[in-house]
């Protein structure tokens, strides 16, 4: 997790609204067109809840602390710059939450970063759900711009994900609580480190990343990111690419698969949310360097075992910070430009 000064988020957020021209105030209605669908907000939400880290953690960098009921669904701890601020929000659970616990929140306005959280076929809720009673309901366009149709929970990826989405993102969200000034200085921000990652590392075709999000357990096939999705954009954004070219933004493999990719780097992630043992990146580091086969892979051989938190495996502002946890790990190991 990358580290900073402790900040609350309401002196984060004048901080990034003094550094950009103040946009214009939103008029209301306002009519958001969001995966498809037209949301409409009377006026500027006072008692939201954000269903996945990523909404959640844009609303705290955008200074709403104060207008936020609850949050659920936390792979990992909360940004070191916003702590202050989060701990003034209630927390439903880190796993997904049960829809009477959103509504006993009394919400009114949800947003959600994943469409297992919110989705025609999430075990969480619908967009009907909250229409039925008045609430606009927001899906991260991240989320939109899957497809489902091998089944996968998580969806795929035809072309590879960026930061894009996750600008509109921003801008919709803070459109829709009247902060557009604090928005647009946010975007500007995450641009830049964006563009200085992209400038310290050249495109090179014998760099590989494999990113390991998580495993039941040593004998179970393990949890990874998938080609198209966030860690792909990571090792792309790195001039390299991912080791594992499925379309899938979350596909699973066993031991023998994973080997025969042969990664040049192994990206172990740290998922703090106590589910598996292997949610740990030290347990994932000694099941690599202890298992007699596995052990014998290049990456592991050579060192090349990075650490980076798993909540920026999803499609989210943590990507970018994940990004630069590995960035720093790579210039350690001389595999920068």
């Amino acid at each position: 997790m990358k580290c900073g000064i402790l900040l609350g988020a309401s002196s984060l957020a004048m901080g990034l609204a003094g550094s950009a021209a103040l946009a214009d105030p939103t008029s209301y209605p306002l009519e958001i067109e969001n995966c498809g669908r037209t949301v409409t907000f009377e006026e500027a939400p006072q008692n939201a809840v954000a269903l996945g880290q990523n909404s959640a953690e844009i609303m705290l960098l955008l200074g709403l602390e104060n207008r936020m009921a609850a949050t659920a669904f936390w792979p990992n701890d909360v940004l070191p710059e916003v702590r202050e601020a989060y701990d003034e929000v209630d927390l439903l659970t880190v796993e997904f939450p049960a829809l009477e616990a959103i509504l006993s929140a009394e919400p009114d306005f949800v947003a959600a970063m994943l469409i297992t959280l919110l989705g025609p076929d999430s075990r969480v809720a619908k967009h009907e759900d909250f229409d039925a009673l008045g609430i606009p309901s927001y899906l991260s366009p991240s989320a939109c711009s899957t497809t489902r149709d091998n089944g996968d929970a998580y969806g795929s990826r035809d072309a590879l994900w960026s930061m894009d989405e996750l600008y509109t993102e921003i801008e919709d969200l803070s459109r829709i609580f009247d902060v557009a000034d604090r928005g647009d200085a946010l975007i500007e921000d995450f641009k830049a480190r964006e563009a200085d990652l992209r400038a310290r590392f050249d495109d090179r075709d014998d760099l590989t990343f494999l990113f390991w999000f998580s495993s039941p357990s040593p004998e179970d096939d393990a949890y990874l990111g998938g080609g198209n999705g966030p860690s792909g954009y990571i090792a792309d954004l790195l001039g390299g690419s991912n080791a594992i070219d499925t379309v899938a933004d979350w596909p699973t493999l066993g031991w023998e698969g994973i080997m025969a990719a042969d990664p040049t780097v192994m990206v172990a992630t740290q998922v703090d949310r106590e589910r598996w043992s292997l949610d740990e990146a030290e347990n994932k580091i000694a099941f690599l360097e202890s298992d007699p086969v596995v052990s014998q892979m290049g990456a592991v051989q050579a060192g090349r075992i990075v650490v980076m938190s798993g909540a920026a495996m999803n499609p989210s502002i943590r990507t970018l910070y994940g990004a630069e946890e590995v960035a720093e790990q790579l210039e350690a190991l001389d595999l920068a430009q």
